[in-house]
C-alpha cells in the first residue's frame, strides 16, 4: 500500500507535463526515459513496449522513480518513488488516450506483433516542491 498524493501531485499527473522514469540497469547504473505519465487514485500509470530496456530493468527490479516537471513552471515539480507492476494495456486503450491528452491524435502503431503495457506504479515516498 502507497501513500496518499495530495492535489498538487495529482495536477501535476492529470496535466500535460512531461516525467522522467528512472530505472536500475542490470549493473546497478540508472537507465532514464522520458515519457507521457497518467494517473488512476493515487498509482503512476506510463505505457511501454514489453521487451525495451525500461520494462527489461523493471521486471527484473521493480523499483522506480519518477520526476513531473510543471510545464509552466519548472522550478515546481515533485519526485516520486516506488514499485510497479505490469499489465498488457489490451486495445491500447489506455496508450491512445495519454497520446490523445498530450499530442491530440492517436499514437503511431506499435511494430507488428508488439505488446503494450501498462506500468502502474504505487508511491511510497514523495519529494519535491509539490511534495
Amino acid at each position: 500500500m502507497g501513500i496518499a498524493l495530495n492535489d498538487e501531485i495529482r495536477r501535476l499527473l492529470d496535466g500535460r507535463h512531461f516525467a522522467v522514469l528512472a530505472t536500475i540497469n542490470p549493473d546497478g547504473g540508472p537507465q532514464t526515459s522520458a515519457m507521457w505519465v497518467g494517473r488512476e487514485g493515487d498509482e503512476v500509470l506510463f505505457s511501454t513496449v514489453a521487451g525495451r530496456r525500461k520494462h527489461r530493468n523493471l521486471v527484473r527490479d521493480p523499483r522506480a522513480s519518477v520526476t513531473i516537471l510543471d510545464s509552466d513552471d519548472p522550478y515546481n515539480y515533485v519526485e516520486l518513488r516506488g514499485h510497479v507492476t505490469m499489465e498488457e494495456d489490451v486495445g491500447r486503450a489506455f496508450d491512445i488516450g495519454l497520446s490523445h491528452a498530450y499530442d491530440g491524435r492517436d499514437p503511431d502503431p506499435d511494430r507488428p506483433g508488439a505488446v503494450r503495457l501498462i506500468i502502474r506504479m504505487t508511491v511510497d515516498k514523495a519529494t519535491g516542491y509539490a511534495a
